[in-house]
């Protein structure tokens, strides 16, 4: 017996599948967000979508995609969508699908199958450029095609939110909340959850809390690449991310002046306490290069190695210096922008300097979870 030919209604439904949430990147149909869609006399498609809560900043990119992708199916002749809102008990079933039957959020980072590699950007002072490095690598790696996120972890003096762009809040579905997207990384930081520039005035028990929750009540789903913005120093979120990652690796920014480099050395130092590893050191701000063609070393030279050499001996492992940044005023500038440097204007000295440390950590982590590893007792 011939197989049957697919209806409209089939075609319609499988173009419905093609397109994918943007926050969650799953399809809608997957998600339980399509109510029903409906042909009419006249051919036009009538498509009734549930989003997760009544003002998704997304909905109108959510009516461009469905429309694109539901007009292209043959025989139809146009296409209207109406919104509605998910209920209460379908925001649950959206999230058991999410994170399966886990009691309680826990940090997928953290587990032994994650193949995320998770940089902790740290300097032993503030006024190094730890944020513009942090933001510039993560987009380096996101237009590499990575699945890049980025936790702002200096909760007292958040800059990333401004150095992106972006002054989006995050979507908040039940217990879950959406990362905010921007220049294709998504990011966090207490910064969308406070009302406009306001301080924050917590004690070391709410940092690591505000941490947690960043770690474990995010939907941050299969990363490449997770980026942590750290305060200055070596206090208490330092403390809280060895304990909450133990796996998190190490970045040490630090500038050319050696006496900048004596206390880059010390935030590098808690990976003795940490038992963490240190990746590398980034000295940024490393000359001036002058119309001339003549470098200018505005800060002094020699910090970067310097911290590199310390560690190396102090960990008793290689502690690479990973890579040298000129100082130019477009860092600034595009930090002000919110558009980083390494995707304005890939091909100055800086960016160039950014980008090749990024293509040095933007490697995914191999899980051994599953695989045999060859191994045989001992006779």
């Amino acid at each position: 017996m011939p197989a049957q030919a697919p209806t409209i209604e089939d075609a319609i439904q499988a173009a419905l599948a093609t397109v994918d949430d943007p926050e969650i990147h799953r399809p809608i149909t997957e998600l339980g967000m399509v109510r029903s869609a409906t042909v009419g006399a006249d051919r036009v498609v009538q498509v009734e979508l549930l989003l997760t809560v009544a003002g998704c900043p997304l909905k109108d990119k959510l009516r461009s995609d469905i429309t694109t992708a539901v007009a292209a199916v043959d025989g139809v002749a146009g296409v209207r969508i109406e919104f509605g809102v998910m209920t209460g008990e379908q925001r649950k079933e959206l999230q058991q699908r999410l994170r399966g039957d886990v009691a309680e959020p826990v940090i997928p980072f953290a587990q032994p199958g994650s193949r995320t590699r998770v940089y902790a950007v740290a300097s032993g002072k503030g006024g190094v450029g730890k944020s513009s490095v942090t933001v510039n690598l993560a987009a380096a790696m996101a237009a590499r095609g990575l699945d890049v996120g980025v936790i702002d972890a200096d909760i007292y003096g958040h800059s990333v939110p401004r150095m992106l762009g972006t002054q989006d809040r995050p979507t908040q579905v039940e217990d879950m909340i959406m990362p905010v997207q921007a220049h294709g990384i998504k990011v966090i930081s207490i910064g969308m959850f406070t009302a406009g520039n306001a301080a924050v005035v917590w004690r070391g028990p709410m940092l690591h809390r505000a941490l947690q929750q960043f770690l474990a009540d995010v939907w941050w789903g299969e990363l490449d690449v997770l980026l942590l913005d750290l305060p200055p120093g070596t206090g208490d979120i330092a403390i809280s991310v060895a304990q909450l990652l133990p796996a998190a690796e190490i970045l040490v920014v630090t500038t050319p002046q050696l006496a900048a480099a004596e206390v880059a050395e010390r935030a590098g130092g808690i990976a003795m306490q940490t038992h963490q590893r240190l990746v590398g050191v980034v000295e940024n701000m490393s000359w001036l290069e002058l119309p001339s063609g003549d470098r200018m070393e505005v800060f002094g030279a020699g910090g970067g190695q310097a911290v590199a050499g310390s560690l190396t001996k102090l960990v008793g492992a290689p502690v690479p210096l990973l890579g040298q940044v000129p100082l130019d005023p477009q860092v600034r500038e595009t930090g002000d922008a919110g558009t980083p440097l390494v995707l304005t204007a890939p091909d100055c000295p800086a960016a160039k300097a950014l980008t090749g440390v990024a293509d040095q950590l933007a490697v995914r982590r191999e899980s051994l979870v599953g695989k045999p590893l060859g191994l045989r007792p001992a006779a």
